[in-house]
């Protein structure tokens, strides 16, 4: 096993302002300094969903990689899959600095980026050039802040990326640009997954990111939209603007909550979406996925993948690979020999915590 450096290197990292250490970390990545994954991945980790060979179940949450620099060093860092935006339509700033904050105490992070990226053009420039392979690349696509017709946004995202994605998210659950949520009422996800679906033409998986604040009714609307209109899955789920149990200090920044304490009310919500399909569309577990265990308990929830991108800040890279064993030795304990047979299998019972 290599030497996880990362704990010595973590103090002098967080010294520097939470975005600054962001950028510092991609160019890392871009410079090739990061360590590289060594070993096949355990048999039983392997999955085949939207038609679509996955090594393992691990992924590189949206957030991370906003412009698609580094998607090939993170499947080096060991990610079966990564997921890079969200981007939008035109370049667009964000919201003003700061707008990023580590809750050291909470494990937790809150930000309010507002989809600060380079825009659709400069995405598919990069990725145009890049060699197919190594991993499954999900493209994250939203709406500019400044759009009077946001569904037309995402038309515009599906047609730009759907020959460079493996996946392509519809990404309408960020807290961080105003009305984006909205979309989730039946009414508007409605139009939008009809005009989103038509503008497709190709067999790319189309899949939607909800809120995890959305009530029990919300839910069951989103599900239901999805599944009428062939959605191929659904990732549960963004950041939440609950600051429920939180210690740390910069608990009252404004933004969207990620992390350890987005844990249970994520998983719960993952659970209740994976009874509503009655286990028919394939789920990414997201929201604060730290160990083998926690990510464990996404996949008895309902999760056939999971995501993480908080946890890394306070464990660094060392995390894909103990997840993963953690993953296929829990598996083998629990008399499983893959993952699928896992899936949901203690959803009912979650879904009412």
């Amino acid at each position: 096993m290599a030497f996880d450096l990362f704990p010595l290197l973590r103090p002098g990292l967080h010294a520097f302002e939470p975005e600054r250490a962001h950028e510092m970390t991609l160019r890392s990545l871009e410079l090739g300094l990061y360590p590289r994954s060594c070993g096949r991945d355990p048999a039983s980790l392997h999955q085949k969903l939207f038609g679509l060979d996955f090594s393992n179940p691990v992924g590189m949450a949206a957030g991370f990689d906003k412009d698609g620099r580094v998607p090939d060093a993170l499947f080096g860092l060991g990610f079966g899959f990564a997921e890079v935006g969200t981007v939008t339509p035109r370049p667009q700033a964000g919201n003003p600095k700061p707008r990023l904050f580590r809750l050291p105490a909470d494990q937790a992070v809150i930000n309010r980026m507002g989809f600060n990226n380079r825009g659709l053009a400069a995405l598919s420039a990069r990725l145009g050039g890049r060699r197919r392979g190594g991993g499954i690349l999900g493209i994250n696509i939203g709406a500019n802040k400044d759009s009077s017709d946001k569904t037309s946004d995402y038309v515009t995202g599906v047609q730009a990326v759907q020959d460079l994605a493996d996946y392509i998210v519809i990404n309408i659950s960020s807290p961080n640009t105003p009305g984006l949520r909205d979309l989730q009422a039946r009414e508007a996800l409605e139009e939008l997954v009809g005009r989103v679906m038509a503008a497709r033409s190709s067999a790319t998986p189309l899949l939607v990111k909800i809120a995890p604040d959305l009530d029990e009714a919300g839910l069951e609307d989103v599900v239901a939209v999805a599944m009428a209109h062939g959605i191929d899955g659904m990732i549960v789920s963004n950041t939440t603007l609950s600051r429920e149990g939180l210690s740390d200090p910069a608990a009252g920044e404004e933004g969207g909550l990620s992390g350890r304490p987005l844990f249970a009310r994520s998983t719960r919500m993952l659970a209740r979406t994976h009874v509503l399909t009655g286990g028919k569309l394939p789920l990414i577990g997201v929201g604060g996925v730290d160990s083998g265990a926690a990510a464990y308990r996404k996949i008895l929830a309902g999760a056939s993948l999971i995501q993480l991108y908080s946890a890394l800040i306070y464990q660094g890279p060392a995390l894909i690979g103990r997840i993963k064993n953690e993953l296929a030795a829990a598996l083998n304990r629990d008399g499983h020999a893959s993952l699928a047979e896992a899936v949901g299998a203690e959803a009912k019972a979650l879904s009412e915590q």
